[in-house]
């Protein structure tokens, strides 16, 4: 057998598997092929989406299932023995295993990160691969695990038949977790990105704690009803008869596992702090959902509940740990012992990216004075002073800018889809209730026949969180807009909303981050794999912030009356985290503070006229950074980085078989082709080609339509050289290529459309040209007959 002209796929079944099966392992159970690692990256371009490059690993080897512990990475036999180990070390690197190993299928070569013997690095013949039980003795030595720590690292995760595997990160999490508390860590913190999966991670944890009867009592403790009864209902099903969740302030003991909201078990007044029914050693683990949210300050109840059970191991959930003067998590349970942020999420295709619409609004910028003596709609005399962004909606009440605010975002859902589900965040209830009625009055014609278009989603108005469960449902039409303040900023879980509003200022990084989550889960399903932030009150400045770890794809900021759409191509407040605004939605103008102490006067005008300025768009490069020079000079140096001349890009491009490459491989590197061609084509009202777009922006060349390339094209009496069906089907290639570009002419798939196929079909059009290979050199010559100039 000539090794040399097998497969990789061939390399595995008859070399690379055989091998493992000599010594052992369980091809069934223990090894998995074509691991799938990442989705890919959904870049967005546009209105149009796609997928970048999955992960997958050749070879996983698992000790038990969900327990990694190597990988290997498979090459044909034109490639030696180690040219796969720099892919095998990245893909190890994600799943934080020690061995590695590369092969051609004459042997392996062998990474161990442990090397007791100072040998990092080693060949192996076929027969000398190591056996499941070597390695992993090797790697619980080098942990210093002893026997009741073996159990229970090694202990069964959940499985419900279907062989599903948990994501990389959450096997990381789960494992690292698990291995922490036999390791005999006490107050352990996880930080993991929302969308990503904590509750399920949470359960499987608990699962294998509670199946190796490590741990025999354990309390679920989160601060919003829905996260409780979605995990009772979902993730924590299987604990069936054994769960309970506390309420009505009854605590029974008979159970073994607990879920709680920790308003149920607290209260101001001794008599409700139910936990205290509890005895301090009834619980030996402590899981707290959204950590951040006040459970390690030390005045908190969440604190107290925590050192009332302090001989109970705890662990910390929190997408976004919060770090300030007063308040730590690290602090109280140490560093993460693991973290999956949101950038990571998105690099991995797991998360949704955005866009980011950024609206700007003149008395935004620029302040409002009143008139000496000027009267509010209810004959209150307003405070003469200047009121700026951060007043609106608190001190005063601008009406026409709400107005302007519903007509910009109503603007945008006619222009994409009026049924997308969308989220706007407003200052307070009284906001919340006047931006319902400003967007109802603006989508009159649906929300006249569908109450429940719009509606609004607040603490203190029962009939609008009724409708939160149809508001997430991915399959319920209605309601399609929610309006908001603080109730919707977290533990909602809507996987299908597209849209998400800023009409709140906003200085907390955590619940900035809280915001954002609530868009990026991605449903395929239902068409959901990327969402939009408009922006009125600047909170997106955040993405400077060096705490922000992940950065849209676009940033846009419409002009005047440019639409809010982006084409396909800060001073705020600070707020504590507790409950919302409780005022009067309209005509109580002393608002409550957030401790029920008199608040701010609130004014409200009618009559002053509000507009949106004139800014700039901004994007993002390949890395997720912020582009702050202009969008030509950006992609100057992008293109500088790949070509040192004019020339050497002539070479590049002449001698590629398929232009389109080119093009997809600088678009990769953050060139942004639509951006450019719409910059430059509004001025002269013309489309340009890639080629004319980087010669012209790299080099100042002048650049030519792709009308007018075809048309020197027609002018050069190129056809004459083949036959009359031929020349149609070239002259019909060329106004394809006006029209829509190269890309589309390098698909074999266009010969299957019109005009082509009142030509002839698919195989009679090859055969003008005498054959495939005719046809393909027939359009590399009309590629070179476009370009030469």
């Amino acid at each position: 057998m000539d090794r040399k002209q097998l497969s990789e796929r061939d390399i595995c079944t008859k070399f690379i598997t055989p091998a493992l099966e000599r010594v052992g392992w369980d091809i069934a159970t223990q090894v998995r092929e074509e691991f799938p690692l990442t989705d890919g990256r959904i870049i967005v371009r546009g209105s149009v989406h796609t997928r970048g490059n999955r992960k997958r690993v050749d070879y996983v080897l698992f000790y038990k299932p969900n327990i990694p512990i190597a990988v290997i990475e498979a090459k044909d036999n034109n490639h030696s023995l180690g040219d796969g180990m720099q892919q095998a070390l990245s893909y190890a690197n994600l799943l934080q295993v020690p061995f590695v190993f590369s092969s051609n299928g004459d042997g392996f070569l062998f990474h161990n990160k442990l090397a007791p013997d100072g040998v990092i690095e080693r060949e192996l013949a076929l027969h000398e691969f190591p056996s499941v039980e070597t390695l992993w003795q090797w790697w619980a030595q080098h942990r210093g695990l002893d026997e009741r720590q073996n159990s229970l690292v090694t202990q069964d995760y959940f499985s419900d038949g279907s062989g599903k595997t948990p994501r990389y990160y959450q096997l990381l999490a789960i494992n690292k977790t698990v291995e922490a508390i036999a390791s005999g860590q006490n107050r352990i913190l996880l930080v993991m990105a929302t969308g990503t999966g904590k509750t399920f991670t949470a359960f499987q944890i608990i699962w294998r704690l509670w199946k190796s009867k490590t741990k025999k009592r354990i309390l679920f403790l989160a601060d919003r009803n829905i996260l409780v009864d979605q995990a009772i209902t979902n993730d924590f099903k299987p604990f069936g008869s054994a769960m309970t969740k506390i309420q009505k302030r009854q605590a029974d003991k008979s159970y073994e596992i607990y879920l709680s909201l920790y308003q149920a078990v607290t209260g101001n007044e001794e008599e409700k702090n139910i936990y205290k029914q509890f005895s301090p050693d009834f619980f030996d683990l402590v899981i707290i959902d959204e950590c951040h949210r006040g459970s390690a300050a030390e005045d908190s109840a969440w604190r107290e509940i925590l050192e009332y059970f302090s001989s109970a191991t705890q662990i910390g959930l929190t997408a976004t740990p919060k770090e300030t003067k007063d308040v730590s998590n690290i602090d109280y349970f140490g560093e993460p012992i693991y973290t999956y942020s949101l950038r990571q999420g998105i690099e991995d295709g797991f998360l949704a990216p955005y866009k980011v619409v950024r609206i700007d609004i003149d008395k935004d910028l620029t302040g409002w004075r009143p008139e000496k003596g000027m009267l509010d709609k209810y004959g209150n005399e307003i405070d003469d002073r200047t009121y700026n962004q951060r007043d609106f909606d608190r001190s005063l009440v601008l009406k026409k800018r709400t107005e302007l605010v519903a007509k910009k975002v109503s603007e945008f859902l006619r222009r994409t889809n009026r049924f997308d589900k969308t989220i706007i965040f407003c200052e307070n209830i009284g906001h919340a209730e006047r931006m319902r009625q400003a967007l109802v009055n603006e989508n009159s014609d649906l929300a006249s026949k569908h109450d429940t278009y719009v509606v609004r989603i607040t603490g203190d108005n029962e009939e609008g969180k009724a409708e939160l469960d149809n508001f997430i449902f991915p399959s319920k039409p209605f309601p399609v807009i929610a309006t908001t303040s603080k109730l919707m900023t977290t533990g909602v879980d809507a996987q299908t909303c597209k849209l998400i509003v800023l009409d709140q200022n906003i200085q907390s990084m955590t619940e900035f981050k809280q915001i954002i989550g609530r868009g990026t889960r991605i449903n395929e399903d239902f068409g959901k794999f990327y969402f939009t932030i408009i922006d009125f009150r600047k909170a997106t400045e955040l993405f400077a912030d060096p705490h922000f770890d992940g950065d849209p794809v676009q940033i846009y900021e419409p002009k005047g009356d440019e639409p809010p759409v982006p084409s396909d191509i800060t001073d705020g407040y600070p707020y504590p985290e507790g409950e919302e605004d409780q005022c009067h939605p309209d005509l109580q103008d002393i608002a409550t503070g957030d401790n029920g102490s008199p608040g701010v006067r609130r004014f409200f005008v009618d009559n002053v006229e509000v507009r949106v300025v004139a800014e700039r768009v901004q994007y993002f490069d390949a890395s997720g950074k912020l582009i702050t020079e202009s969008l030509r000079d950006y992609t100057r140096k992008a293109l500088a980085e790949e070509f040192t001349s004019l020339d050497d890009f002539l070479v590049r491009w002449n001698s590629s078989d398929r232009k389109q490459a080119i093009i997809d491989e600088l678009s990769a590197h953050g060139v942004f082709f639509d951006a450019l061609a719409d910059e430059i084509g509004r001025k002269s009202g013309k489309a340009f080609d890639p080629f004319d777009l980087i010669c012209h922006v790299a080099w100042d060349m002048p650049p030519l339509s792709r009308k007018e390339r075809a048309e020197q094209v027609k002018k050069r009496n190129y056809f004459t050289r083949y036959g009359s069906q031929a020349r149609k089907v070239l002259e019909a290639l060329l106004d394809k290529y006006a029209d829509e570009g190269i890309g589309h002419v390098e698909q074999t798939q266009i010969l299957t459309i019109t005009p082509f196929t009142e030509i002839g079909t698919p195989m009679e059009i090859v055969r003008f040209f005498g054959g495939v290979d005719g046809y393909r050199q027939a359009l590399a010559d009309l590629e070179h007959e476009l370009y030469c100039a």
